[in-house]
């Protein structure tokens, strides 16, 4: 980002400081950042802080470990649906068809494997191949025949629901075996307590080491760095709670396979988007397609690769919805499996505008829904003021991106 007066710019050249004054250096840039719009997970993470309080004194099961357990499990599926979702909309597009496309996957996978006896990894690897398929072509309709994403994701929204129908059958319902990889994967894989102490130590020294590698690049670039002993900081507090976090889940049954699953795929997704040429090159294509192709980025590649992976994790998602559910039937990626995905993308604070957002926007927003769900639930509410409170969190969401929006266009920034 480039800044539009000298002032700034001088500031930031004192950030550079360390100690004490780099502290007040990057606490004074923290301020500066929000006031200009530049809000990052700071909504969402006090939104879900507010959720959790409200629900806990509603019903006091709703923070115990066994609930939290059972939350995070039925979040997974959805966050790596959700995680495709961001992709497409850092370059500005959207595919709607993301949950009829995770039944539909689902429904492909049953049948080779139960139906047909094909080997459980061969079926997989089928259904991912068809979606890649599928993501390949909204891609060259957009790219190649100039047809609107929404249009073209809609359509196959209608489409997948009725292959779904048409291949399941008359029964409408195919269950796997419970002592299927995929079932035991979903419901019954969770990690040994000491395996996950270790891991969360391992997530913190990751962080560290990215950390530090991020800072060894902005002092050779001349910019402001975060100082050693806040980062030293960050990372024991991290540490911390990861451990706390692990511990408390493991009061229950503790730490599920397909949820480490899924939060790596995050940060892999983080690495990607942010560590890569590929990465920036989506940013850019979202930001102003015109400029990107003026800078020699291949945008028709930049768009295929957003909508096949969008389509590859629909799928994934799907799968391990049906391994969850030790079933795929008329109802795998229906109902609001498809919204829920988008919702908790642009929740957790990816732009519908393209060019702003991350994989952690998945995750965040993710967590969010599945507590308003798993809250309600415990409240014995009715389904619909689930719908009613996630519409009115997401036009929260939508709200605070427009007016951050406006508030960086304001001051000059990007």
């Amino acid at each position: 980002m480039t800044t539009q007066t000298t002032q700034p710019a001088l500031d930031r050249t004192d950030e550079r400081l360390t100690g004490d004054a780099g502290a007040r250096g990057l606490v004074r840039s923290s301020i500066r950042n929000i006031r200009d719009g530049d809000l990052g997970f700071l909504p969402v993470i006090i939104g879900l802080v507010i959720i959790a309080v409200i629900f806990q004194i509603l019903n006091p099961v709703f923070l115990s470990s066994a609930n939290l357990v059972n939350l995070a499990l039925d979040s997974a599926a959805v966050g790596v649906i959700s995680l495709g979702i961001v992709f497409v909309l850092l370059v500005g597009e959207i595919d709607l068809s993301v949950g009829s496309l995770s039944g539909f996957s689902a429904a492909i996978m049953a049948v080779l494997f139960v139906r047909h006896g094909v080997n459980l990894g061969l079926a997989v690897l089928i259904a991912c191949l068809v979606a890649c398929a599928i993501g390949l072509l909204y891609g060259v309709l957009l790219t190649k025949f100039g047809m609107p994403s929404f249009v073209a994701s809609l359509a196959g929204l209608l489409a997948f629901l009725g292959l779904q129908l048409a291949i399941l059958g008359s029964q409408g319902s195919i269950n796997l075996p419970y002592d299927s990889g995929l079932v035991q994967f979903a419901q019954l894989a969770f990690l040994p307590a000491p395996v996950s102490y270790a891991l969360a130590a391992v997530f913190a020294l990751g962080f560290l080491l990215s950390r530090l590698d991020r800072r060894r690049r902005r002092a050779r670039a001349n910019l402001s760095t975060t100082p050693l002993s806040l980062l030293v900081v960050g990372t024991v507090l991290l540490l911390l709670a990861l451990e706390f976090a692990f511990w408390y889940l493991n009061q229950a049954r503790g730490v599920g396979w397909m949820v480490i699953t899924f939060l790596v795929m995050v940060l892999v997704a983080n690495y990607a988007i942010t560590r890569t040429k590929w990465g920036r090159s989506l940013l850019a294509v979202g930001g102003n397609r015109e400029a990107a192709r003026r800078s020699g980025i291949n945008v028709n590649g930049i768009y295929w690769s957003a909508f096949v992976l969008t389509a590859l994790l629909a799928c994934v998602g799907g799968l391990l919805s049906a391994g969850r559910l030790a079933s795929a039937n008329l109802s795998s990626g229906t109902g609001d499996v498809n919204l829920n995905a988008i919702a908790a993308a642009v929740i957790g604070g990816t732009s519908l505008f393209g060019g702003r957002g991350s994989a952690f926007s998945a995750l965040l927003g993710t967590l969010v829904i599945g507590a308003i769900a798993s809250g309600l639930t415990l409240l014995n509410l009715e389904s619909s003021w689930r719908f009613v409170i996630t519409g009115v969190v997401l036009a929260v969401a939508v709200g605070i991106d427009s007016l951050a929006r406006r508030s960086r266009a304001s001051h000059g920034r990007a």
